[in-house]
């Protein structure tokens, strides 16, 4: 063969190849995505419920593993306000001896404990304090476990957002490629122009294009859950909705039942306290002396033993004390004004989250209903374009109508579960047990 007859037919050869690489390449691309979210969904199957996800994600937290900690340090303070001195008492241990330049034999040994002694009001202050702290622990553990659960709930229902995607995108690829070869079939045999055939193919491609972007998506989204939990959300994880709380009959008032309000309450309680403990301790602690003395003046007398009691009161000075007492004040008050602003803002997230639990509820329904009645018309043209009595166009118009109710529908449902755990969020209620 010649050379200038060589190269086209190696131009054609390498051309055809090229076009072979390229038809393998991105069938075998979208398997490998496929694999790679299923992957993602089934790594870790034992993470398939909303209260599972919590609890694998709390057990991460740093107030999880310092809990029990600062519970035994709250005890430790209780203890040491329960105790009759201030402070433990010393031993104090003295000699003299004139050995060293004259050493005519005198010697004295000294022998005491000094015992310090509550300031008046004191004790019981600080006990109060103590009883505060210990509190707050709880609540501080409750307050953690919130704002986990809050994060947990947002990675949870946007995970199953991305799943009712991917699941619709799988659907919608599944019908694009079953339009496309029909109407292949029907080009060649004479029912249908070329140029249905490039608007089946347009399609079947947005359909493969909106496939990879709806696993893209569920790709990240379980990679939130697996930042929180530490596990990847299984591939059979329920979305079934927590239970709907009853709102109380006062908005006004949830201090009692919201962790984040309580956690408020009794860090202004320890600052009050705090501060109550730092008006009396205007000085050092008096101690209580109480001492033996042995001595002798020279080699021939004999050991004399004396006691000695005695009270060392140390003198107060206010200007030392003011800027402990301004500071425990200052505290105070900005924990008192912080859990104003934030009954504020909570009673503002509970009337919202209201709201959109009963928005979602009507989205949800109409929602439906579009997609019941696509879902009949896309069987009715779907039948008509067989028939020769629907054109492609239309038909393909219907079929996008459809999907997009459908995912309209799939979202509105997870919108829905995820307002009620927005509801209970307000609440101050954590993921429910089953």
């Amino acid at each position: 063969m010649s050379k200038e007859k060589r190269k086209p037919f190696l131009s054609g050869l390498a051309h055809l190849a090229c076009s072979l690489a390229m038809a393998l390449t991105v069938p075998a691309a979208q398997a490998q995505t496929g694999r790679d979210v299923r992957n993602v969904a089934g790594a870790a199957s034992n993470v398939s419920s909303l209260p599972q996800a919590f609890d694998a994600a709390w057990q991460r937290q740093p107030e999880a593993k310092s809990a029990e900690l600062r519970r035994e340090a709250a005890d430790a303070r209780r203890e040491i306000a329960e105790s009759w001195t201030a402070e433990p008492p010393s031993l104090e241990l003295s000699s003299k001896t004139d050995r060293l330049n004259r050493n005519d034999g005198s010697r004295e040994y000294v022998a005491g404990v000094a015992v310090p002694l509550w300031l008046p009001g004191e004790r019981a202050r600080s006990g109060a304090l103590a009883e505060a702290e210990l509190r707050a622990v709880a609540s501080r553990v409750l307050s953690a476990q919130l704002r986990t659960a809050s994060a947990v709930r947002d990675a949870w229902w946007g995970w199953h957002r991305a799943r009712g995607e991917q699941l619709l995108a799988q659907e919608r690829l599944a019908n694009a490629r079953r339009i496309a070869e029909d109407v292949r079939r029907r080009v060649k045999a004479g029912d249908l122009a070329r140029a249905d055939q490039h608007q089946a193919e347009g399609a079947l491609a947005g359909a493969e294009a909106a496939q990879a972007e709806a696993d893209s998506a569920l790709l990240a989204a379980a990679r939130q859950v697996r930042a929180l939990a530490g596990m990847l959300p299984a591939e059979t994880a329920i979305n079934t909705p927590e239970t709907l709380p009853k709102l109380p009959s006062d908005l006004g008032a949830p201090e009692a039942t919201h962790p984040g309000l309580a956690e408020l309450l009794d860090r202004a309680e320890i600052a009050r306290r705090s501060a109550e403990l730092a008006s009396v301790q205007t000085r050092s602690n008096p101690e209580l002396l109480l001492a033996t003395t042995r001595e002798r003046d020279g080699f021939g007398d004999s050991y004399a033993q004396t006691m000695t009691i005695g009270v060392r009161i140390p003198f107060g000075s206010e200007s030392r004390n003011r800027a402990k007492v301004g500071l425990a004040r200052a505290e105070a008050l900005e924990a008192e004004e912080q859990l104003r602003l934030e009954h504020e803002r909570l009673l503002a997230d509970l009337e919202a989250a209201d709201a959109r639990v009963q928005a979602a509820r009507s989205q949800l329904a109409a929602a439906e209903k579009r997609a019941r009645l696509a879902g009949e018309s896309r069987g009715f043209f779907d039948k008509s374009f067989r028939m020769g009595e629907t054109d492609l166009p239309t038909r393909l118009r219907i079929e996008l109508e459809a999907v997009e109710a459908e995912k309209q529908a799939s979202r509105a449902r997870i919108d829905l579960a995820a307002a009620i755990s927005s509801l209970r969020q307000a609440m101050g209620l954590l993921p429910e047990q089953k």
